[in-house]
């Protein structure tokens, strides 16, 4: 083997985060490698944020167009996959092919190394033959993976995880999910507007089981209007394949349908990193970090892999203190009191900070603004679709909001007001004084905070 490379930093994962840090460490004159032993972007923009939400916006097309009747007209609507499948290879993915990606990098001024990283020690990776020691550290930000749960049967089938349902060319005549989360229920919804029978099966008592109760309730009727069958509190017991699918539940009712999506969950890829030579846990769940993303001594870390969210958003912020840190700039560090979220449902289910059951199992003097989103003047006004609702959750005692969701149309736009106040702790009595915008759905938020008292 040569002798090792001497570089500046190694990032090990260019994902957004570790793209957003291997890029702007290159661009501030440091000489940076990054490693990456799939596309460049990650998740994101080939398999997540971008196709999924491209799949939803088609599907809203088509329930907006049969809301016509009784709002403007009649309708015929005719569902085809074909130009969705299209934008999603040529216009969101180039074929699922990272070169504009890797050039975007290489262009800043990085070193860009396809390949699995193996850390060797501090402040070392190895790639294949190549060895590099990086005199400022590492930040590893290698994203997580699908959790496939040990069902019996499960493994060796032909099922499909979120990357396969994105890249289907044709849809199937059916389709069962496991998993009742953000990325089950979306994917469900836009098959089943695209004529798909889909069945959801969710071991918890509701779907989207880390959101308000009220969210779950949305969710769960939004899907039923478009045929989805919901099966709550139920699990797999086994599953076999023999042209389809039969997933046999624990109470020994059998589903089955032509395609199986596992959407239970992702975890961190660690394992196999080498972590243990820095000093760091390769069997936790997550790498714990501090307000500055360091995980260890001459380790950053984030995105995925740290646990605080599974977003784009947090991955970009996370990868924005670890860049200021790295290059001695100080600023602010991390900060996960108003952390948004968004279930790209129809209708939108936009959230953020703490749940009203978060909120009081922290031991706070929990007040609660509820107000459903078709009482207020654009609810009624938008007529069809208009189902949601708007819910603020504050701290009584310190007078601020702590969390909020907004479920409804637009209602990841509208959960941004709600960010703000959170995080800057807006007092309850200055945002009873502001002036809302008539008629627009935000301005239900008003109605929202005089429920409080």
């Amino acid at each position: 083997m040569a002798e090792a490379r001497q570089v500046d930093v190694v990032v090990v994962g260019l994902g957004v985060g570790g793209e957003e840090a291997a890029g702007r460490l290159a661009a501030a004159g440091l000489n940076v490698v990054g490693v990456e032993h799939r596309l460049v972007g990650g998740e994101c923009p080939y398999w997540g944020c971008i196709p999924t939400k491209i799949m939803v916006r088609a599907g809203n097309a088509l329930a907006e167009a049969r809301r016509i009747p009784g709002l403007a007209g009649t309708s015929t609507v005719e569902a085809d996959w074909a130009p969705v499948a299209k934008r999603i290879r040529d216009e969101a993915t180039d074929d699922w092919n990272d070169k504009v990606a890797v050039d975007r990098f290489t262009a800043k001024g990085g070193t860009f190394v396809r390949g699995t990283a193996t850390i060797t020690g501090p402040g070392r990776v190895r790639v294949g033959d190549e060895e590099y020691t990086a005199r400022r550290g590492l930040v590893i930000a290698t994203g997580t993976a699908a959790v496939i749960p040990p069902v019996e049967g499960l493994a060796g089938t032909p099922y499909w995880t979120n990357r396969e349902a994105v890249e289907a060319a044709t849809l199937p005549e059916s389709m069962l999910v496991l998993g009742g989360g953000a990325i089950g229920c979306e994917l469900a919804q836009a098959y089943a507007r695209f004529g798909v029978r889909v069945t959801v099966i969710e071991g918890s008592p509701r779907l989207l089981a880390m959101e308000e109760p009220e969210s779950s309730a949305v969710a769960e009727a939004a899907l039923a209007a478009d045929g989805v069958l919901v099966r709550t509190g139920a699990r797999a017991r086994s599953v076999a394949h023999d042209g389809e699918f039969q997933v046999t539940l624990t109470d020994g009712t059998v589903l089955t349908g032509e395609k199986l999506l596992v959407a239970t969950g992702r975890a961190a890829r660690l394992s196999g990193l080498g972590l243990e030579n820095v000093g760091l846990d390769p069997a936790a769940r997550f790498l714990s970090t501090d307000e500055r993303m360091r995980a260890g001594d001459g380790v950053w870390a984030v995105g995925d892999v740290t646990g605080n969210g599974a977003f784009t958003h947090m991955a970009m912020y996370e990868a924005d203190i670890a860049v200021r840190d790295l290059l001695g700039q100080g600023g602010p560090g991390a900060d996960y009191r108003a952390r948004p979220r968004v279930t790209f449902l129809d209708p939108e289910i936009g959230a953020v900070g703490l749940t009203e059951q978060q909120a009081r199992e922290a031991g706070l003097n929990v007040q609660v603004g509820y107000v459903p989103l078709n009482q207020t003047s654009r609810g009624f006004i938008h007529g069809p679709g208009n189902e949601g609702f708007l819910k603020l959750v504050a701290d009584h005692d310190r007078g601020v909001l702590v969390g909020g969701t907004t479920a409804g149309q637009s209602g990841g736009e509208m959960i941004a007001a709600v960010s703000v106040a959170v995080h800057a702790e807006v007092p309850v009595s200055t945002l009873l004084s502001q002036i809302w915008a008539y008629p627009t759905f935000h301005r239900g938020l008003g109605d929202a905070l005089k429920a409080l008292a």
